[in-house]
């Protein structure tokens, strides 16, 4: 009887002691840094939370340039590659999802809605010229899809909101 309550008990312990961990393990890592978070919630207008997504993206592609170019094939660079694209990856849709929203509402987005029709194509080239290159990108190929998906539906929610959105009120002088 005592045998079994300390394996029940042992066993309590066990499964409480991967609880602790499994929720560590598994959360989502941030793709903002604090003070690009703190920018964003600072932000005043739904038209500057865009433009701050799309330079996001933009640094992303940059970091992601220097690490390609920098080489290492040890798994903490293979990781920072991986990390660059998931996370340029989801600046774009966060940019995107913006973009709807500002179009559902009407709101005034055109620039950062012009912002996103000029620089999601440059995304676009880069990107695949990156996939190009097969067997140096393969380890990426996965996140690489999602990246250029993304940025093609950035790219669609732009246009979509370019026809939709109201033209603005222009009142001629009395």
């Amino acid at each position: 009887m005592m045998s079994m309550a300390r394996l029940t008990l042992a066993a309590c312990l066990v499964l409480t002691g991967l609880s602790a961990i499994v929720p560590m393990h598994a959360q989502k890592k941030d793709y903002l840094s604090q003070t690009e978070a703190d920018r964003v919630r600072d932000s005043e207008t739904p038209t500057d939370r865009i433009k701050l997504f799309i330079s996001f993206a933009a640094d992303r592609i940059k970091k992601l340039q220097y690490e390609l170019t920098r080489g290492g094939n040890d798994t903490r660079a293979m990781e920072r590659v991986s990390n660059l694209i998931i996370n340029y990856t989801n600046c774009v849709d966060e940019a995107a999802d913006l973009i709807d929203l500002g179009t559902e509402k009407q709101q005034d987005i055109r620039n950062a809605v012009k912002e996103m029709q000029t620089r999601a194509p440059e995304f676009l080239d880069y990107l695949k010229g990156l996939e190009a290159q097969g067997a140096r990108i393969s380890p990426f190929k996965d996140d690489l899809d999602d990246a250029i998906d993304a940025t093609n539906d950035a790219i669609k929610s732009a246009d979509e909101a370019t026809k939709e959105l109201a033209p603005p009120v222009r009142r001629r002088p009395a």
